[in-house]
């Protein structure tokens, strides 16, 4: 087990596929991965690298790094999906940056590039790389809609389809699965359209959160499942069906792993 990794992390299996279940998992049969949210004492941790350089300055970073690693099972999912081999690793969208931040603390040693389309966004990743003394990892600005940098190895791309529209994730994933490397894997966590509760709670969160500015564009269009299979099936990825991985948010967040054989 990896130094630091909850050990309630578990993989259902067991789930079978049936045509008319839209996420490709037997309706019921598969309970939402048991993954973990960082612990109170991990999560403040990597956030004091997000402290602004004077006593007086603005907190906000501070204090969303500290609630999404507490809340947010992401980064506990996504470690476990991914193998331990020290492949590079392209993270689309990587916002702050806190899956390298996360990846350093539980000694996982991925080099690690991370690219968003929001410039300050980036400074800022940056600068608390810069002060947790993070090795290997480093920023770049780039538009998942339209090119990304060369690479290969494993790529991660968490919570960024849904803004995106249509044609722009199926371009972005024709994309990363070209930098998937041989053995090396695609994980993307994203909400899906199943038009439950959940659905719709992630679609108005996802809304305000671009009403209020967090968020530099809009969200566009929320992935088919099954689309999503086809077109990683096509770009010669083998495509595990999609798990719940939503902790105990009320988002529609889901975990499809992709690899090529």
């Amino acid at each position: 087990m990896r130094c630091g990794a909850p050990a309630q992390c578990r993989w259902p299996s067991g789930c079978s596929a049936r045509p008319a279940d839209p996420v490709g998992n037997a309706a019921g049969s598969c309970a939402p991965l048991a993954c973990q949210a960082l612990q109170a004492a991990q999560a403040r941790s990597i956030a004091r690298a997000f402290l602004p350089p004077q006593v007086w300055g603005n907190r906000r970073d501070y204090y969303y790094v500290r609630s999404k690693l507490g809340s947010d099972p992401l980064y506990d999912g996504v470690l476990r999906a991914l193998p331990d081999d020290g492949a590079p690793l392209l993270d689309v969208g990587c916002g702050f940056g806190l899956l390298a931040h996360v990846m350093r603390q539980r000694a996982v040693a991925h080099p690690y590039l991370g690219v968003d389309v929001d410039a300050g966004k980036i400074a800022r990743a940056q600068r608390a790389a810069a002060q947790a003394e993070l090795a290997q990892v480093a920023f770049a600005v780039a538009d998942a809609g339209s090119a990304l940098p060369a690479h290969a190895g494993h790529v991660v791309a968490l919570d960024v389809l849904q803004y995106l529209d249509a044609c722009g994730q199926q371009r972005l994933l024709r994309q990363a699965a070209a930098q998937v490397a041989r053995g090396a894997r695609l994980l993307l966590r994203t909400p899906l359209a199943t038009g439950d509760r959940r659905d719709h709670t992630t679609r108005l969160a996802d809304r305000l959160a671009w009403w209020a500015g967090w968020m530099g564009t809009r969200p566009r269009h929320y992935p088919d499942p099954q689309h999503l299979r086809q077109t990683l099936q096509r770009a010669g990825l083998q495509v595990a069906p999609a798990r719940p991985l939503h902790g105990r948010t009320p988002f529609n967040s889901w975990l499809l792993v992709a690899h090529r054989p």
